[in-house]
């Protein structure tokens, strides 16, 4: 691929080598976890830059700003969201519905939890979803371990649906030109068979066993949903801007607009109503505390890792691999939509999902030619897609939504083992991508 720039490192040092080095020790440090991903991925980045490999004008044409606007416009409008009591809402509704009975109310988390992934994104979801299953759970007097484990598999299959409920899929759909609609069309279908197979899989390794004395079921029953709603117009409003965000991504194509733009536009919007409302007198202090609620982690981490990843692309080590991978699948597409399916589920589980896809991306794109080009090549997004999403689950390490459960499940006294979880896990994943293998033979090869 030309990119009409031509790196000058330092001591003449070859720039396919050199960005090669960066981006594996910039991986190797973040897959250490000693220290902020954030700090990782910028510091390389400016390695990058500071040895050559780029500079800073190509540097930043390397950052897709789509994705960034995307993620931080969704983060503003579930910060808001969230103080209405919505979120809370839903949970004790889904207890309340399933009648207190421990196997109904994981059952109905799950399914809750998938669909919020869906319409938001799955690491929002869990921080939002997974307090009030602790709270559920204590009163049940039932194992939590379950209950948390199964909102970390149902948030990531859940958010594979969505062009918005998996960074991943944020990743694939800007850089890979591919609308909201399109996510819908292509997994929707696909997440509600694997999902329907992981609440029978949870129910039979768990469910069909937690019980609870009916004096604990009566406490749950208890609940007022009701008061959980602590801002009925608040609830209105954002509700109302959600339903405008979702159908401006639906026909963000007819009307010209990115999903960013349309992000931004809500945000803002929500931001005023919210104002308006409720903080005239107090406005800077508010919008300081909703930009606080941004994961700028998450922002800074991407900005770094897109710097990084272009540098390897300017450098021409992915030009290479993908004339490898093309070679080796014999330029049959099926071949090579399977070996990106279970590769990229494998290394998924290994690897945060992320920066993989953000290195997959580049060189599925670099395979077009051999295919016959950008439309040709569609299935492979789907197959990158469900591998990166559903792998994640593998192990507590393969995605964010596995690691803020861990966390949170930690702070409130439910121990995560990095064995134990992956002893469950990873079968489970690897069952979920079997069903995908299927799917995408039927449907694409």
């Amino acid at each position: 691929m030309d990119h009409g720039f031509v790196p000058n490192v330092y001591f003449g040092l070859d720039p396919m080598a050199v960005s090669t080095v960066i981006l594996a020790v910039t991986y190797a440090v973040i897959i250490w976890d000693k220290l902020n991903r954030a700090i990782v991925a910028l510091l390389g980045a400016a390695v990058m830059i500071l040895i050559g490999v780029l500079d800073q004008h190509e540097a930043l044409k390397g950052v897709d700003w789509n994705t960034i606007g995307l993620l931080t416009g969704m983060m503003i409008l579930v910060s808001i969201s969230r103080r209405s009591g919505m979120f809370q809402y839903l949970a004790i509704w889904a207890a309340k519905k399933a009648k207190a009975n421990p196997a109904g109310i994981l059952i109905l988390l799950q399914i809750t939890t998938a669909i919020l992934s869906a319409a938001l994104d799955n690491v929002t979801t869990v921080l939002l979803v997974v307090p009030v299953t602790i709270a559920i759970v204590r009163e049940l007097d039932v194992p939590p371990y379950p209950y948390l484990f199964a909102e970390v598999f149902a948030s990531n299959i859940g958010g594979t649906a969505t062009l918005i409920g998996d960074p991943p899929n944020i990743l694939i759909g800007s850089l890979a030109g591919l609308d909201f609609n399109a996510f819908l069309i292509h997994l929707a279908p696909i997440v509600v068979v694997v999902m329907a197979a992981q609440l029978g899989m949870i129910h039979l390794l768990w469910g069909r066993y937690l019980k609870s004395i009916p004096e604990r079921q009566a406490l749950v029953m208890g609940m007022d949903e009701r008061a959980a709603i602590e801002d009925p117009v608040l609830l209105k409003q954002a509700l109302a801007v959600l339903g405008l965000v979702i159908v401006g991504f639906v026909l963000a194509r007819p009307l010209h607009l990115e999903p960013a733009t349309i992000a931004i536009g809500g945000a803002a919007l929500l931001m005023l109503l919210d104002n308006w409302q409720h903080h005239a007198e107090h406005q800077s202090e508010n919008v300081h505390k909703t930009f606080g609620d941004v994961e700028w982690i998450t922002i800074f981490f991407f900005v770094g890792l897109f710097i990084v990843v272009h540098g390897v692309e300017v450098g021409g080590l992915l030009n290479l691999l993908a004339e490898k991978l093309v070679a080796a699948t014999g330029g049959d597409l099926a071949v090579a939509g399977f070996a990106i399916l279970w590769a990229s589920a494998v290394l998924s589980a290994i690897v945060d999902n992320i920066p993989f896809v953000a290195t997959m991306i580049p060189l599925i794109k670099s395979m077009a030619p051999a295919f016959g080009g950008p439309e040709a090549i569609q299935p492979l997004w789907w197959c990158l897609a469900l591998g990166a999403c559903l792998g994640g689950n593998g192990t507590l390490i393969g995605a964010s939504a596995n690691l803020i459960v861990a966390g949170l499940g930690e702070r409130n006294g439910v121990p995560f083992r990095f064995v134990t979880y992956t002893l469950y896990g990873f079968p489970m994943m690897l069952v979920s991508i079997a069903i995908s293998h299927v799917y995408v033979w039927l449907r694409y090869f």
